[in-house]
């Protein structure tokens, strides 16, 4: 008896992470003669007519303690990690315990908890697959909530499997949230599919320039094409285009080429690549930078690697869920700012805010619809402490007009925010700005690699132009580091602009203003091109605006 109430203790005061427990388990391990604890240790077992009063005795003093249990079983911290709001009304024990569970096909769904603000709906659930699960992840082809009319309101999830417990933990999160202060909702899965890694060699020679393509015919894959361009630096663009047999695999498979040394090792990119780009005609877009002296290697190998569908639970897994923004209404509200940025153009606002407990809410308005706010870092300073956010829709769906930035409430309360200063903090200003009508003329057109500079407002633009199967490619690159690259290119067709296709992916905001475009079938050996539009950084650009003065 004392064990069972120590070990409970211990481990309550060891926990800064509150949760709610699976209750089934739990009896399951009493019945079982064993309670097990997040440690994973095992209560020694006792005599069996003396057993059963014990655990119950002890739980009761340990649920009399504290109104949640489950912080003994599970740690939510490394799936909300960039929800820090729902981080810290979970260690307040704020949330609306929900603990329902659906068992089917030897998987068993779990709602634990809930927490629906005026800002957004987010669950915390659990997924325990049955013993023929032999995967790394799961996936499905249907997850969200159903309202009472049974229309279906999509969200965003994340799970982790946690080793120790035989779970995989996850949230499910949407913006949409009740109108009242009561709703009735369905939490859905659909045909949960079990996921491990699939894997296919592919005979890519580094050294050969030219478009290679490898036919895969495999796990709902067609084809790999591959291409590769030299860069400055003593670094390699390798650009894959694939394709699929499947279309659901497409929708639900992370596919990259990976590099492997003569040590069986993973070569890493020299910078951060990207994957599933899609393409003009549905197929999935690869690019990754490396070292060349890395793949040039003598025995570096090529492969194809993926996610690969070992298995799948066919069903509905569905919970009827009551919610209530009871737990979360005190220090929530909603207020209208209508502060003019008169630094930022086309008549932007900061219209109103939705503050509560786990989140802000900023809503921008424009006078013209499709307006970039031009900064790419956000901070809310209250009262000194600061609050990391930022764009959560560029464009509200809908509302052209509006754009919408989400800060987390970490470390701080509802109410300090209407009793401290609070100012918005954007950082970095990133401006598009259109070309202009001075033609860059390209002469002598070949497989040679041919350079030239121009300038355009300032700023000097280094030009690299060749052909490449059948194909023109123009790259530009500035060593301006306030340039942030051209965006994209054209030449006149009579009256007509004719775009080149962007054949290198780039990250607004990035350190990289290189720039790449194609021509396809090209057949000529002069032409004249344009600049569309162009970027410029402004690092060191900060704007300041008071929301609320403080009293």
């Amino acid at each position: 008896m004392e064990r069972i109430e120590n070990n409970l203790k211990n481990k309550m005061k060891e926990s800064n992470n509150v949760s709610y427990p699976d209750f089934d388990r739990m009896w399951s391990s009493i019945q079982q003669d064993e309670l097990k604890v997040a440690s994973g240790e095992s209560v020694a077992p006792r005599p069996r007519k003396r057993k059963r009063f014990a655990v119950v005795a002890g739980l009761s003093l340990a649920l009399m303690a504290t109104p949640v249990y489950a912080a003994l079983i599970y740690d939510w911290s490394s799936i909300l990690s960039y929800k820090a709001g729902i981080q810290s009304v979970l260690e307040q024990g704020l949330g609306q315990t929900i603990e329902q569970s659906i068992t089917k096909n030897d998987v068993t769904l779990t709602v634990h908890t809930a927490f629906i603000d005026d800002n957004r709906t987010f669950l915390l659930y659990s997924l325990k697959p049955g013993s023929s699960w032999a995967g790394k992840q799961v996936s499905f082809d249907l997850i969200g909530l159903k309202d009472h009319k049974g229309n279906f309101i999509e969200g965003n999830y994340e799970h982790k499997w946690n080793e120790e417990l035989g779970v995989f933990q996850g949230y499910f999160e949407t913006d949409w949230v009740a109108n009242g202060q009561k709703v009735d909702v369905e939490f859905t899965m659909k045909n949960i599919s079990y996921i491990g890694d699939g894997k296919q060699s592919i005979n890519y020679d580094p050294h050969d320039s030219k478009t290679q393509v490898f036919q895969i015919q495999k796990d709902g894959i067609d084809s790999v094409t591959l291409q590769s361009f030299e860069q400055s630096e003593d670094r390699m663009l390798l650009q894959s285009s694939i394709t699929f047999t499947d279309p659901e695999i497409k929708s639900r498979s992370w596919v990259r080429i990976q590099a492997i040394n003569d040590r069986n090792k993973l070569i890493q990119e020299a910078e951060v690549p990207v994957f599933g780009t899609p393409g003009a005609s549905g197929e999935y877009l690869g690019q990754q930078i490396f070292k060349s002296e890395s793949l040039h290697v003598e025995g570096t190998q090529f492969q194809l690697a993926y996610d690969h569908t070992l298995g799948t639970a066919e069903g509905t897994w569905s919970l009827k869920l009551a919610l209530s923004k009871k737990q979360l209404k005190n220090g929530s509200f909603k207020e209208m700012l209508n502060i003019p940025l008169n630094q930022v153009l086309n008549g932007t606002k900061i219209y109103e805010w939705t503050v509560t407990p786990t989140q802000v809410r900023l809503i921008l308005t424009h006078e013209q619809n499709y307006t970039r706010f031009p900064y790419m870092e956000y901070q809310l300073d209250v009262g000194g402490t600061l609050l990391k956010g930022g764009i959560s829709h560029l464009y509200v769906p809908g509302q052209p007009n509006k754009t919408e930035l989400r800060f987390e409430m970490a470390g701080l309360d509802s109410a300090s925010l209407a009793n401290q200063p609070v100012t918005l903090i954007a950082k970095h200003r990133v401006d598009e700005i259109a070309g202009d009508d001075n033609p860059i003329r390209l002469s002598g057109i070949s497989t040679k690699h041919q350079g030239l500079t121009t300038h355009i407002a300032g700023y000097p633009i280094s030009w690299t132009y060749y052909m490449k199967d059948n194909n023109l490619y123009v790259e530009s690159l500035s060593y301006d580091p306030t340039f942030g690259g051209v965006n994209q290119t054209y030449y006149l067709d009579g009256k007509d602009r004719s775009y080149g296709k962007p054949a290198m992916m780039g990250l607004l905001g990035g350190g990289n203003n290189k720039h790449m475009d194609v021509y396809k079938n090209f057949d000529k050996n002069e032409l004249d091109i344009y600049i569309y539009n162009y970027t410029t950084h402004n690092r060191n650009d900060e704007l300041r605006v008071q929301l609320l003065p403080g009293k």
